[in-house]
């Protein structure tokens, strides 16, 4: 099986093209991000290419943190910013080779911010199929995310047959779908030709696997039997400086 290394959380001690590089010499196959927009595009760019690794996707800004946002796409009120952000990390993922783009709902309910994410996703997918580029939404559980605007796997998928775009993708993380609604092995089964990335960090710690309630060696059997090949994204929170808690890497690559 093949491994990405979600750089928002391992090696952030490190800046950004050197986060890259270590995950090259750890062995993972692809790399992914959260926000990478204070780094030039070509370090990025110099990195990928000296490692021959893939950006695998990127998320929106999250807004105003300092107040509180953690996303933009479902707030009624901001959508001039909401649209700003989509832009930027379409540029952004063009400019580095990267093929998908999280965007972020953020914290917002109801019927109008239901209207408007489905509107700002219409337009996040138009602006990215000419560049053939993925937009993902990810459903975020309401332990780590209380209030975010979608949570679960049915709200997506009634949110991409609003949509009906055929670029607009799940973003299948384990941890939040076992906290949010469990039962993996059937889940990942139903969804598999809607999901666009797959996620994974141990539950309910968000450590690495190996820990918890989630058997991952199940798991990354299962996603290999139904024929799916793409690197899967290892977002946990290290644990120890990462280097220490890639015991996991060898022998699920070797699945």
């Amino acid at each position: 099986m093949k491994f990405s290394a979600n750089l928002g959380f391992l090696w952030t001690d490190r800046p950004l093209p050197d986060a890259i590089r270590a995950a090259k010499a750890a062995g993972f196959d692809a790399v992914e991000c959260h926000w990478p927009y204070d780094t030039p595009t070509g370090d990025v760019v110099a990195a990928l290419e000296d490692t021959g690794l893939a950006m695998l996707g990127l998320n929106t800004r999250r807004g105003d943190v300092a107040a509180g946002d953690n996303g933009l796409a479902a707030l009624p009120d901001r959508t001039a910013e909401a649209r700003a952000a989509i832009d930027e990390a379409i540029d952004y993922a063009r400019a580095i080779g990267c093929r998908s783009v999280h965007v972020m709902a953020g914290f917002s309910d109801g019927t109008d911010a239901h209207d408007t994410f489905v509107a700002n996703l219409t337009y996040a997918c138009a602006k990215a199929a000419p560049h053939d580029i993925t937009i993902l939404i990810e459903p975020l559980n309401r332990y780590d995310a209380p209030g975010y605007f979608l949570s679960t796997t049915t709200q997506a998928l009634g949110l991409m047959t609003e949509v009906d775009a055929p670029n607009l993708k799940l973003m299948f993380d384990c941890y939040h779908v076992q906290l949010m609604e469990g039962d993996l092995t059937h889940r990942i089964t139903s969804l598999l030709p809607q999901i666009g990335h797959f996620q994974f960090a141990s539950v309910p710690e968000r450590g690495p696997p190996g820990a918890g309630e989630v058997n991952y060696d199940h798991i990354f059997r299962h996603i290999a039997t139904l024929g799916y090949t793409a690197p899967l994204g290892a977002e946990y929170k290290s644990t120890a400086p990462t280097g220490e808690t890639l015991d996991w890497l060898p022998a699920a690559k070797a699945r």
